[in-house]
């Protein structure tokens, strides 16, 4: 081993030993900063630590591609996760996003399974889908495991007794009740619906019931299980020991899994672009279908942390090297209205000046208060050109979309735009919007991760800082593709914006 290559592994080591032992996804890097390997942790100090001990044998254990890249790595990052299914999901949308170059699997495709319960029909259907329908269901997940997530399904079913089948079941149908039911109804495990042995109301009792169970913590059903398995175990009745056990492991997959808005998988809820664009331009009066939209959305935890992101869309798709992410500067406490200034500001003031050029479409995430507040910030920047005597421009278009309701607030327009949930522009709309959000939640948990490792190194609790390898230059220009730092980036548009 070369003097370079014991310094090198000395300078990891040391940074390691300043790993949390905690669930989380570590980002493994090159001397150009390009993500080489993103993993997973149960604990992230030993899982990384793993990489470069001397008695690893990692030609043997993880083949030659992966002891080839440990020797090229310099630097890493991570990210701490609550659990070890937040780091899975974490680490599936990294992988996807970035495509480092000796990670084999998650590259593709595939998707993690939901839980669909499809309230708009008159008998709602339970499924175990990877495609869920545009509108008109409640959904659950993502799960981590389709084959835990089928058992959980197979045991929720005997009590509540749901359908899983694709029948088209309609209430005033008066030939239900010619229809023979399927086995499921002979074993128990479905009401039948479709042939007329349960009212609606019935059913849909039970499945009020069932999502209310899907919302709680499980912890009493869970603890009255185990209390029922245990005493069935103590009278030798083993087989009904068997029964309940399996059913307590099915319910307890059910906790291994993320949360729809927060877990997004993009592959899923697939939006055509054109269609979207095309309809985008009807609904907003444009000229053309328009090109380049932005998305502006503001993330804090009471005041704490708080920074402003920004996603471009080209074509209604992404465009990963126009995002931009903003630590805000000049706001104290909690003050949406006067970050999403700020952010305008710092993202817009050169196309006020006709130095840059502004996208077709600005979206705010918010309603009438959020977009107000960007309007403001393009009134006063207008007028401050217009004082200086120069030539002064206004964007062209910016709308906001407002959670839960999901109503669209145009410029210049007193009444809201309500959409259906399946229309395309909504869709499209919504995308960018939830890729804001998860880009700015991203931004926002970086800081208040390293916040908290520098607070601990403050209060003895890791090791100082001096044990870390000293920080490489800032390189100049734009930071290769791939690349995630904790320091936050903040000079990425030109041109550059003073400190």
């Amino acid at each position: 081993m070369s003097g370079s290559d014991e310094q090198r592994l000395t300078r990891l080591r040391q940074k390691i030993a300043a790993l949390p032992k905690t669930p989380g996804v570590y980002l493994l890097k090159d001397q150009q900063g390009v993500v080489l390997y993103i993993g997973k942790a149960r604990d992230l100090r030993a899982r990384v630590s793993s990489y470069f001990q001397d008695s690893a044998d990692l030609l043997t254990s993880r083949g030659p591609e992966i002891a080839h890249m440990v020797s090229l790595v310099e630097d890493f990052d991570f990210l701490e996760c609550e659990t070890e299914v937040d780091a899975l999901l974490t680490e599936n949308r990294l992988i996807k996003d970035i495509q480092p170059r000796y990670n084999e699997r998650l590259k593709d495709d595939k998707t993690f399974p939901y839980l669909e319960i499809v309230l708009s029909d008159d008998f709602p259907g339970v499924y175990v889908t990877r495609k869920p329908r545009p509108r008109g269901s409640r959904l659950y997940g993502p799960f981590v495991s389709a084959s835990g997530l089928r058992e959980a399904v197979n045991a929720l079913q005997k009590v509540f007794k749901f359908r899983t089948c694709e029948l088209d079941i309609r209430a005033d149908d008066p030939r239900r009740r010619y229809f023979r039911p399927c086995l499921l109804h002979a074993i128990n495990r479905c009401g039948a619906p479709c042939a007329d042995l349960i009212s609606r109301e019935a059913y849909r009792a039970d499945i009020r019931r069932l999502i209310r169970f899907l919302n709680s913590k499980r912890s009493v059903v869970l603890r009255q299980m185990q209390k029922e398995m245990e005493r069935a175990s103590r009278e030798q009745r083993y087989e009904d020991a068997v029964v309940l056990r399996d059913r307590i492991r099915a319910i307890q997959a059910l906790s291994l899994s993320g949360d729809p808005r927060e877990d997004m998988q993009p592959e899923v809820f697939f939006v055509d672009p054109r269609a979207g664009l095309e309809r985008l331009q009807r609904l907003l009066e444009l000229s053309g279908p328009p090109r380049i939209i932005e998305g502006i959305d503001i993330a804090t935890l009471h005041g704490e942390g708080s920074v402003g992101a920004l996603v471009c869309f080209i074509d209604g798709k992404p465009y990963k090297a126009g995002y931009r992410r903003f630590r805000i500067k000049t706001v104290e406490g909690v003050d949406d209205y006067a970050m999403i200034r700020e952010v305008i500001v710092r993202r817009y003031r050169y196309a006020a000046t006709s130095e840059a050029l502004f996208p077709d479409v600005i979206l705010i995430d918010g309603g009438t208060g959020q977009l107000n507040a960007a309007l403001q910030a393009f009134d006063a920047m207008h007028q401050a050109v217009e004082i200086e005597g120069g030539r002064a421009a206004r964007p062209p278009m910016v709308v906001a979309l407002a959670k839960r309701e999901e109503l669209i607030y145009v410029q210049g327009r007193h009444e809201a735009l309500r959409l259906g949930r399946n229309d395309e522009a909504l869709r499209l709309l919504q995308q960018i919007r939830d890729e804001a959000h998860r880009f700015g939640q991203h931004y926002h948990r970086l800081l208040r991760c390293k916040q908290a490792f520098e607070e601990e190194i403050r209060q003895g609790k890791r090791p100082p800082t001096s044990a870390a390898p000293p920080a490489r230059k800032k390189r100049k220009g734009k930071p290769p593709p791939g690349q995630i730092t904790l320091e936050p980036d903040e000079s990425q548009l030109p041109p550059t914006e003073p400190e």
